[in-house]
This record gives C-alpha cells, sequence and structure tokens, in this order.
C-alpha cells in the first residue's frame, strides 16, 4: 500500500469522499474533490485480456463529466501480474493507446493484507457474486464500484461487464440530486 493511503479516523467510512489517493505522478488526492458527483471506480491493469475497457471507460467519462461524473482508475498488479510498468509508463500506456483523460492513481494492492483503505471500504459495502464465500475479494482486473453522489456504493459489477452497459445505472444516479455540502464537479487536478 503506498504511504498516502490515507483512512478515515476510526478504520471506517461513511463514504468513499472520506478517503485519499496517490495519483500516478506522485501527488495526493483526496477524493472528496469529488463530492456530489457519481463515479465509477475500477482496479486497472495494461496487459490483460479486457484492457480495452479503457475505451469503454474513456467514453462513459468523456459523455457524462459535464453532468458530474467521473471514472477513478486504480492499476493493480495482483492478477497475473498484468500491470508491471512504471506509473509512467502506465500513464503513458493508458494515454498513447487509449487517450485516458480520467485520474490514473498509483499502483495498490486491492486484496490482501496490504489492501488500500479505499478498496477494504469499497469490498465491505459490496461483497460480490459469491457474498461470503468470496469474503468480498476482487475477483480479476476491470471490477467496476458505481457510486452514489452520496458517496455510497450503489453497485458492484464484474470484470466482464462491458463499460457501455452502465450507461442506464450512470444516468439513473445522475439524476439524483446534489447533497447541500456540494462543492464545483472536477476541479482542475
Amino acid at each position: 500500500m503506498n504511504e498516502s493511503a490515507h483512512e478515515p479516523a476510526g478504520g471506517s467510512a461513511p463514504s468513499v469522499f472520506d478517503f485519499s489517493a496517490e495519483l500516478l505522478d506522485g501527488r495526493t488526492l483526496a477524493l472528496d474533490r469529488f463530492c456530489g458527483d457519481v463515479l465509477l471506480i475500477v482496479n486497472t491493469a495494461s496487459k490483460c485480456g479486457f484492457t480495452p475497457q479503457y475505451a469503454g471507460l474513456e467514453a462513459l467519462y468523456r459523455r457524462y463529466r459535464e453532468r458530474g461524473f467521473a471514472v477513478l482508475g486504480f492499476p493493480s498488479n495482483q492478477f497475473g501480474r498484468q500491470e508491471p510498468g512504471t506509473a509512467a509508463a502506465i500513464g503513458a500506456f493508458c494515454e498513447e493507446n487509449y487517450g485516458i483523460s480520467f485520474p490514473l492513481f498509483a499502483k495498490i494492492e486491492v486484496n490482501g493484507a496490504r489492501t488500500h483503505p479505499l478498496y477494504r471500504f469499497l469490498k465491505r459495502e459490496k461483497r460480490g457474486a459469491f457474498g461470503l464465500l468470496s469474503r468480498g475479494r476482487i475477483a480479476w482486473n476491470f471490477t467496476k464500484f458505481l457510486i452514489r453522489r452520496s458517496g455510497k456504493v450503489w453497485a458492484r459489477f464484474s470484470p466482464a461487464t462491458p463499460p457501455a452497459s452502465l450507461a442506464g445505472a450512470i444516468e439513473e444516479l445522475l439524476r439524483e440530486p446534489r447533497p447541500e455540502e456540494d462543492v464545483p464537479s472536477h476541479p482542475s487536478l
């Protein structure tokens, strides 16, 4: 786990907006910058059979970002060592091959003793297809979590779920009113 992975006091969080994580460029980003937005949080990898989903994720981001939507990508090398590159290599790959403009974070672990605190929270909120049997483990790259404007986890989707198929759910969540303590959407990173 990177050193900038901050978990809220008391070890539990009411929302994803209570966490922070390190971006590919080494800066720490507090997720409260997205307070009031709908988020799609995805663990990613550059050498996976699902890697072409980057194109669909970018398409969703471009389609809905002006309405208060963001994709947050969290590279992980835990599945088949399919994300072996450095932060610079990951960023270059994503930009050159998919034109990624949504935030990409430093490599993290999504399972095991060094699981990033955000992913501990996500897995606790939505356990996945096998519920208690899986103990909430992330099964593979490109597992997706859809987050309401309130910061609460709304749904979890398998790696095989194409990003385009989430458009209806995103539209539904974007129709929800923003919380009163809303901050401006997507300040520049």
